[in-house]
């Protein structure tokens, strides 16, 4: 048996559903990385430092999900654009140096490359970049939420020629909180409550769901009757259990194109293997976003 020399894992709490582990295991493979490990474990925001501190260098870097993305940034230094902007990190890189007592760590956001890349590859994949229909659709964009990940799903907005988000929310105060941000990316922005989508679901060209797990039912129930016409848009929901959500039927069902979370989660993976294997983007193999997704068909 191989011994293992590197590691890398995901925390958060809960943590057992995680598909990350499947993730970069298959990559670790697929590069010839067999003395590279990556496991999950269940961490909460109190026990982090102490978990990072038990660590050795063995380690390379950790992804983080819920509680922990904010947690972490105090406990290191932003190493890019989006963890500096948004105060949200997903990726923690360790550099360990001699006769320290802990690594130096540096904190990434993927999530706002995963959703970038999970919507501009399906869009490319399903033809509808050339699509006339799609294209003339305004340049707006719907996010349902108003958490960590809505703050990503705006950001990533702003790199996919959106002008104006329209915020939609259990929470009117959270989804006024967080609408500035889209404003500081140059984009218009206005809030809605979550019964005021099918009104308007019609004419957005892009939707990112960022609500748990079935609490966007009740909206796909009230989308299927309602008149919005053919939807030629596409959604993003960003949870992957159940697949397809009830939310992504719906918008299939109206015409429109739908993908699930495990799309953002495979393409938000794939830096966080580059920076924790020190390998340059370019030098990852090709197709690895391939040989990850039929990985990850095979559990799903």
């Amino acid at each position: 048996m191989t011994e293992i020399r590197h590691r890398a894992a995901v925390l958060g709490k809960p943590i057992s559903h995680s598909l990350s582990p499947l993730i970069h295991n298959t990559a670790y493979k697929a590069m010839g990385l067999d003395d590279w490990f990556y496991d999950s474990h269940e961490v909460d925001e109190l026990s982090l430092g102490d978990f990072i501190g038990e660590l050795d260098p063995r380690w390379h870097g950790l992804s983080l999900t819920m509680p922990l993305k904010k947690a972490i940034m105090p406990m290191g230094q932003t190493a890019n654009r989006w963890a500096e902007k948004l105060g949200v990190a997903n990726t923690a890189i360790f550099d360990w140096r001699p006769g320290a007592s802990g690594p130096g760590i540096r904190l990434y956001n993927t999530d706002v490359a995963g959703i970038n890349l999970a919507i501009t590859n399906a869009l490319r994949k399903h033809g509808r970049n050339d699509d006339a229909t799609y294209a003339t659709l305004p340049a707006k964009a719907l996010i349902i939420g108003s958490g960590n990940t809505a703050c990503s799903a705006i950001a990533a907005c702003s790199t996919m020629q959106i002008e104006h988000v329209t915020i939609a929310a259990r929470h009117a105060d959270k989804a006024h909180a967080i609408a500035p941000l889209a404003q500081t990316f140059g984009m218009s922005v206005d809030v809605i409550s979550l019964r005021q989508i099918p009104e308007i679901i019609g004419t957005e060209r892009i939707v990112i769901s960022t609500l748990p797990s079935h609490a966007a039912d009740s909206t796909a129930s009230a989308i299927l009757p309602y008149d919005t016409g053919d939807l030629n848009g596409i959604l993003l929901d960003v949870i992957y259990d159940p697949r397809p959500t009830l939310l992504m039927q719906a918008y299939r069902r109206k015409g429109g194109l739908a993908i699930g979370g495990e799309e953002m989660l495979l393409y938000q993976a794939i830096p966080q293997l580059a920076y924790m294997t020190g390998t340059d983007f370019d030098a990852l193999p090709p197709h690895l976003d391939g040989t990850i997704r039929l990985a990850l068909q095979e559990v799903l």
